[in-house]
């Protein structure tokens, strides 16, 4: 199969041939319809974030099951899933308490070092990035990495629920569990910030700030549901929004940028006992500054990890809540590209111009 490598950070990904092993146990072969680009993997390409190499690299994909293992129960070939790098045990403390998103028991549901590699080339395995993989015709995924969906649901459109949007929705109604009426400010307009202004919309919120330095992605967090906007270039976005409400600041703020000066901005821009919810993933080594007098009226910050999923509850919500017009993606997608565009479409995303771009495969 064709799947796109990372051989080395700071440098252009390659469109490789790939081998994929045949499914053993629990796990599933998918036939990949569409993944997103998310800034994630482009965090490892520019060696902020480090992983075993080479990788093939993706996270944010929907497809086709083509095979599946003898131990399998939970799909069949056929059905249509979307996968999530949440993969789950099942019996850690985490997984029984109703947190599969902090599952401390992955390993377990990956292949023994005595197995063959899932994906390799010439005798050379390679890492799956977030146990995923998905800039490739093909996944080999364990079971409890996917959750099946109905037919009827476009899976370019779903591919976005796979890390996106459950993280974006899921930081405003899981993480922050975001009171109905509150005043909300999202920092940054990406495809998961953007993703969190549909989560306060969904939510109730009574006042949704978007903040971004690009007017087309701010334009776009209107559509999406952001009542004001905030364009950072025009001055410190904290003192735009405590000038928007009256100095009181917002109850819930959303980091979507992963940097250490959005992530404390959204700390202040909270009014007394206000919650800041960092999504972003801030690069490694690199540390918040906050005063300690603000914590005295029970300010807080925290972080998000996937939207505080149970994906395989969370994610049938959304693809219906997509169906009945609730949930807007298709105004989400910048574009659709090729698995060829890679490198380009990690360069657009650099830029700031472009929300979620799909690479779209043939099924």
């Amino acid at each position: 199969m064709k799947a796109a490598v990372l051989r080395e950070a700071h440098q252009p990904i390659s469109v490789e041939d790939v081998e994929i092993a045949d499914p053993i146990g629990r796990e599933v072969l998918i036939r990949t319809a569409a993944a997103g680009v998310c800034h994630s993997d482009v965090h490892y390409q520019q060696g902020h974030y480090t992983c075993e190499l080479p990788a093939v690299l993706g996270h944010e994909s929907a497809g086709i099951v083509e095979a599946v293992g003898p131990d399998v129960t939970y799909v069949k070939p056929g059905d249509h899933v979307i996968t999530c790098l949440s993969v789950f045990c099942g019996h850690c403390r985490y997984c029984t308490t109703g947190r599969p998103n902090l599952c401390e028991d992955r390993e377990s549901t990956q292949r023994k070092e005595t197995d063959k590699p899932r994906l390799s080339q010439d005798g050379q395995a390679f890492f799956q990035f977030a146990n995923l993989a998905s800039y490739a015709e093909q996944l080999l995924v364990h079971e409890n990495a996917v959750c099946k969906v109905r037919e009827d649901m476009p899976l370019d459109k779903a591919a976005l629920i796979g890390c996106g949007v459950t993280t974006g929705v899921g930081a405003a109604l899981n993480t922050a569990k975001m009171e109905p009426g509150s005043a909300v400010a999202v920092v940054g307009c990406g495809g998961i910030g953007l993703s969190a202004v549909q989560g306060a919309r969904i939510g109730g919120a009574g006042r949704i700030i978007a903040v971004d330095t690009v007017s087309s992605k701010l334009q776009l967090a209107r559509e999406l549901g952001a009542t004001d906007l905030v364009n950072a270039n025009d001055g410190d976005p904290v003192e735009q929004i405590m000038d928007l409400t009256g100095g009181k600041g917002v109850a819930y703020s959303f980091e979507a940028v992963g940097l250490k000066q959005t992530a404390e901005q959204c700390f202040y821009m909270l009014e007394e006992g206000g919650t800041a919810t960092i999504i972003g993933m801030i690069p490694e080594g690199v540390k918040i500054e906050l005063t300690g007098k603000n914590f005295l009226r029970e300010r807080k910050i925290q972080g998000s990890s996937m939207g505080s999923n149970r994906f395989r509850v969370d994610m049938p919500r959304y693809v219906d809540m997509y169906l009945m017009g609730n949930l807007k993606l298709d105004e989400m997608i910048s574009h659709n590209i090729t698995l060829n565009d890679i490198d380009n479409a990690f360069n657009a995303l650099l830029s700031g111009e472009v929300a979620r771009q799909i690479i779209i495969f043939d099924v």
